[in-house]
C-alpha cells in the first residue's frame, strides 16, 4: 500500500469519530491518553475469548495502515486508546460499510476482521454484544404530555417554559439521578435527547436510536441505523414523527410510536458530507444543515483541496423529497493555483453549516451560521450569519463576522495544503437566536472568536459586539446559547492549553457562562468556571455544550464532566453533579460520563435528561445517559 493509500485509510478511520489524527510518531500526549481510562470495562462489558495482542496479525496491520495517523499529534482525532474502547462489531462495520469503506477497500475482509480484533482485544468469532436494556412490558409508549416545541430544531432559544419543564428553581437543588444508561461500545454521547409521550428519544454512538420510558428507563423500542446519530432528535407532536441526521449525511424520519422508518435521504453527494447540526422543522419543511470532513482530507499534501460547499437543504417532512438547496459558497470551486508541492488548489470552498437553522415566521426567513473556508481564497461567505427566504432558499443578506478565514488540517500538519490565510478558524458553530424585543426583534450570534454579535434581522446590519473570551480553534461559543427573555446565556469554552499551536491572549478570561442583554450587548453578569481538573489528563473547565434554561435557571455541561445549574439572574451555582463518577445503570453494569460537549440538557415533565462523554479532540471519553428528577 502506498503512503497516500495509508493516509487515506487513516483519514477515513478518523472520520469514523468525526476527527483526524496526524500521521507521525506517537506523542507524549498520546502516551498520557492511556491514563484516561483504567480499563475499557469502565465503558463497555465484553464477552469473548481474549486474543494474544503482541502476536495477533491485526497488530502489524494496524501499525502499517492506521497507527501513523491514529497515534499522531493532531488534536482532532480519536487516539488508539479510544478506539480500543469501541465494540469490535462497530469497528468492523465502519470498515465494511461505514465511513472507512472506501479507503479500507484495499484491505481484505479477513484483514479488516483482524484489525477490529486487535483494537477491541476480542476474537470476533465468539464475541457477544452487550446485553440490551430491559424491555418494558409493552412496546407501546406510556403516554404523558406530547413533546413541546422547544430546543434544537423547534425553538433554538433553548428556553423551556415552566408549563413544560414541570420543574421550578426551588426544585433544582433536590435533583438526583433517577436512572442511567451506558451506551455500549461508546466513547462519546452527543445526541441531545427529546422528551414526549412519557418517553426519552435519543441516538447512540453506534447508530442505535432508543425510546426509553421516561419514569423507569425500560426500553420501549430501539432501531439501529447506519452510523452515529450526532444531532438532537426532533419530535413532532402533530405527526408523531422523529427527525434526525447521522454522520454519513443521511436525514431520517421515523415513527415515534414504534421506530419504523418512514424515509431516509442522503442530503449531499460529496464523499465527505455529514450532518452535525439538528434539522429544523418549520414552515411545512425540514431544513437540514450540511457540513463536512473534507477539512481533514487536506492532511494529505497530495489531496487537491477543496470542493465541498456548506449548504442547507429543505426537505418535505412527509416524504424526504428535496424542495430547495442553498449553498454558502454560491459557485463550485475552481482551480486557483498550485501548492508548493505541486498539488492543485481548488477554491473557494468550505463554509460548512454546523448549526441548526433558525426560522423567523414574521419575516419568512431562515438564519444559519457558516464556518471557515477550507482553501484559498477566503471569501465573503465564511464565518458569517446568512439569511435566506424560507420558501425558496434565495439569499436575503449575509453578515460576515470575521473576514479572511481559510483553514484546514494541513495547517496543523504544517504541510503545503495549509491556505496562505492559515485561519484563524472561527466558525459560527452555534445556532443564531431570534429574540423578540417588544416591537423589535434581534438576531444574536455567538462565535468561536469569543464574541457575541447583535444583528438586525431585516438588513443583516451588525448592531453590537461583545467580547466574552479570547476564542480560538476550540474556544469561544461552541454548540449553543440560550435566551430567557432579553437575557442571553452564553457558554464560553476558552482553553488554557489549546493544543492547536496558536497563542491566545491569556489575560482575556472567558471559560464559563455569561449573561448578556440582547438589546445592547451589555454584560449582565459573568460566572467563570471553577477549575477542578487538578492533574486529570484532557480535562478543561470551560463549557462546550449547548446550555438549556428554565425560568431563573440555566443548565450547563462542562468539559470536566461537571453538570451545573446556575441562577440565570446572578450566575450563582445552585446545584452540581459530577458525571465522571461511576453509576450503576439500568442494565446492571457500571457506566461513567466524561467531558460534556455538543448536546445540552432536555427538560420536561419534571425530569432533566443529559448525555455525558466526549472522546474526541483530547477530551475525556464517556458513555452515559443520565436522567435526573427531584421527585
Amino acid at each position: 500500500m502506498t503512503i497516500r493509500q495509508r493516509v487515506g485509510v487513516c483519514l477515513a478511520a478518523a472520520a469514523l469519530a468525526i476527527g483526524l489524527s496526524a500521521c507521525g510518531k506517537r506523542s507524549e500526549a498520546d502516551n498520557q491518553a492511556g491514563e484516561l481510562v483504567q480499563s475499557t470495562d469502565e465503558f463497555q462489558s465484553r464477552a469473548g475469548k481474549p486474543i494474544d495482542i503482541e502476536n495477533h496479525p491485526g497488530k502489524d496491520l494496524f501499525e502499517n495502515n492506521c497507527a501513523m495517523c491514529h497515534n499522531g499529534t493532531v488534536p482532532k482525532a480519536p487516539n488508539q486508546v479510544w478506539l480500543e474502547m469501541m465494540a469490535p462489531d462497530a469497528i468492523l462495520a465502519a470498515m465494511n460499510g461505514g465511513l472507512m469503506s472506501k479507503q479500507a477497500a484495499s484491505l481484505s475482509s479477513q484483514e479488516r476482521v483482524q484489525i477490529a480484533e486487535y483494537l477491541s482485544r476480542i476474537s470476533l468469532a465468539d464475541y457477544r454484544p452487550p446485553e440490551p436494556p430491559k424491555q418494558c412490558s409493552s412496546p407501546q409508549l406510556a403516554g404523558g404530555p406530547p413533546p413541546a416545541a422547544v430546543g434544537w430544531g423547534l425553538d433554538n432559544r433553548r428556553f423551556v417554559p415552566a408549563s413544560v419543564a414541570g420543574l421550578s428553581a426551588q426544585d433544582v437543588p433536590k435533583l438526583k439521578v433517577k436512572w442511567a444508561f451506558a451506551y455500549p461500545g461508546a466513547i462519546r454521547a452527543r445526541s441531545q435527547p427529546s422528551i414526549g409521550w412519557g418517553t426519552v428519544f435519543v441516538g447512540g454512538h453506534d447508530g442505535t436510536l432508543y425510546a426509553f420510558d421516561l419514569a423507569s428507563g425500560c426500553l420501549r423500542w430501539s432501531k439501529r441505523i447506519s452510523a452515529e446519530v450526532r444531532t438532537a432528535i426532533v419530535a413532532d407532536a402533530a405527526t408523531k414523527r422523529l427527525y434526525f441526521g447521522d454522520i454519513l449525511g443521511r436525514a431520517y424520519a421515523v415513527n415515534a410510536m414504534n421506530g419504523a422508518e418512514i424515509w431516509q435521504r442522503k442530503v449531499d453527494n460529496h464523499p465527505n458530507a455529514t450532518i452535525t447540526g439538528t434539522p429544523s422543522l418549520a414552515a411545512g419543511m425540514l431544513f437540514v444543515p450540511v457540513s463536512s470532513l473534507e477539512v481533514t482530507s487536506a492532511a494529505d499534501p497530495a489531496y487537491a483541496c477543496c470542493t465541498f460547499r456548506g449548504n442547507v437543504v429543505a426537505l418535505d417532512p412527509a416524504t424526504g423529497a428535496e424542495r430547495w438547496r442553498t449553498f454558502t459558497v454560491p459557485q463550485p470551486a475552481r482551480k486557483v493555483g498550485k501548492t508548493s508541492s505541486g498539488t492543485d488548489i481548488l477554491g473557494p470552498s468550505g463554509a460548512p453549516v454546523w448549526n441548526s437553522p433558525t426560522y423567523d415566521a414574521k419575516r419568512g426567513l431562515l438564519y444559519f451560521g457558516s464556518g471557515e473556508n477550507y482553501s484559498t481564497p477566503a471569501d465573503g461567505n465564511s464565518d458569517a450569519v446568512i439569511a435566506v427566504d424560507a420558501k425558496t432558499g434565495k439569499r436575503r443578506w449575509t453578515a460576515q463576522l470575521t473576514t479572511g478565514d481559510a483553514w484546514n488540517v494541513g495547517c496543523m500538519m504544517k504541510n503545503a495544503n495549509c491556505p496562505k490565510e492559515n485561519g484563524p478558524d472561527l466558525d459560527v458553530a452555534a445556532s443564531p437566536l431570534l429574540i423578540p424585543l417588544g416591537g423589535k426583534d434581534i438576531v444574536v450570534a455567538g462565535q468561536k472568536s469569543g464574541v457575541v454579535h447583535g444583528i438586525d434581522p431585516t438588513t443583516g446590519k451588525i448592531l453590537w459586539r461583545t467580547r466574552l473570551g479570547h476564542g480560538g480553534t476550540q474556544g469561544g461559543v461552541h454548540f449553543g446559547m440560550s435566551a430567557e427573555g432579553n437575557r442571553v446565556l452564553v457558554p464560553i469554552n476558552d482553553m488554557a492549553d489549546t493544543r492547536d499551536g496558536r497563542k491566545y491572549d491569556a489575560s482575556i478570561r472567558g471559560a464559563g457562562i455569561h449573561a448578556v442583554d440582547a438589546t445592547n450587548g451589555k454584560i449582565l453578569w459573568r460566572a467563570f468556571a471553577p477549575n477542578n481538573c487538578g492533574s486529570k489528563q484532557f480535562c478543561d473547565p470551560g463549557i462546550s455544550s449547548a446550555v438549556t434554561s428554565i425560568p431563573n435557571i440555566v443548565f450547563a455541561g462542562h468539559l470536566d464532566g461537571q453538570f451545573r445549574a446556575y441562577d440565570s439572574r446572578t450566575g450563582k451555582i445552585v446545584w452540581a453533579y459530577d458525571t465522571t463518577q461511576p453509576v450503576k445503570t439500568i442494565t446492571g453494569e457500571t457506566g461513567k460520563g466524561g467531558g460534556m460537549s455538543g448536546p445540552g440538557a432536555a427538560v420536561a415533565d419534571g425530569y432533566v435528561v443529559v448525555n455525558s462523554g466526549y472522546g474526541l479532540y483530547y477530551h475525556m471519553p464517556g458513555n452515559l445517559l443520565l436522567v435526573f428528577s427531584a421527585r
